[in-house]
């Protein structure tokens, strides 16, 4: 029996953009997939040679890149942050919006000037992306690798910045911190392993025209 294609879907914000998308392109989750009680994390669906698993954000890449799963689903951000070579990305779902932005405390902003930066101590998840970013500039950046409560940094002089996802900018404005520069737009894309999409072309293909379709015919940039 030929084995399911798996697409890897990541837990949170995006997941529940994401089921729109997929019943749109035929693929409706078992019930298990909706009980919040369910420890589970690979889920039958309508389609027999169809599958999903649900992973956090940041494994969706590593899955997929590695031929655990045949497609996924993750936001922009986490691709560039990784930059797997065996990653293919043909559609911007257009789903998950937000920006990957540098944040301080509002202090510091009332008498910062970042085009002044030399060198600067930052908080985040996304140590490569934001190193990058600081090089282009010619500014070294220290980077504090965390997973999460990125806003405590500069409170408790972990970090004097953070760079960190903002959507509406409220957990910034609760923790006393301000946007100071954008990095990067970010939104979810549809991701293939690309030796999947030649091996097994005649069950991948159609799927990703049917996120295409879906998503409405947005290729990623």
């Amino acid at each position: 029996m030929a084995q399911p294609v798996i697409i890897a879907v990541p837990k949170g914000r995006i997941l529940e953009e994401a089921l729109p998308l997929l019943a749109s392109v035929g693929i409706l989750p078992e019930a298990a997939f909706s009980d919040e009680s369910s420890r589970a994390l690979s889920f039958a669906t309508n389609q027999p040679g169809i599958s999903l698993i649900r992973v956090r954000a940041f494994d969706v890449a590593t899955f997929v890149a590695h031929g655990a799963a045949q497609l996924g689903i993750v936001g922009s951000d986490v691709l560039m942050e990784f930059d797997y070579s065996e990653l293919y990305a043909p559609v911007d779902l257009g789903i998950g919006r937000c920006r990957l932005s540098i944040a301080e405390p509002v202090d510091l902003a009332s008498r910062d000037d970042p085009r002044s930066w030399s060198h600067v101590r930052v908080a985040t998840k996304y140590p490569n992306l934001t190193r990058k970013h600081f090089e282009a500039r010619g500014v070294q950046a220290e980077c504090v690798k965390l997973n999460g409560a990125m806003e405590l940094a500069p409170k408790l002089g972990l970090s004097s910045r953070i760079v960190d996802l903002v959507s509406s900018g409220k957990t910034l404005k609760e923790n006393g911190l301000v946007e100071v520069e954008v990095i990067t737009e970010v939104s979810a894309r549809l991701i293939v392993n690309r030796a999947a999409f030649k091996t097994r072309a005649a069950e991948v293909a159609p799927l990703v025209d049917g996120f295409r379709r879906a998503a409405g015919g947005k290729h990623a940039a």
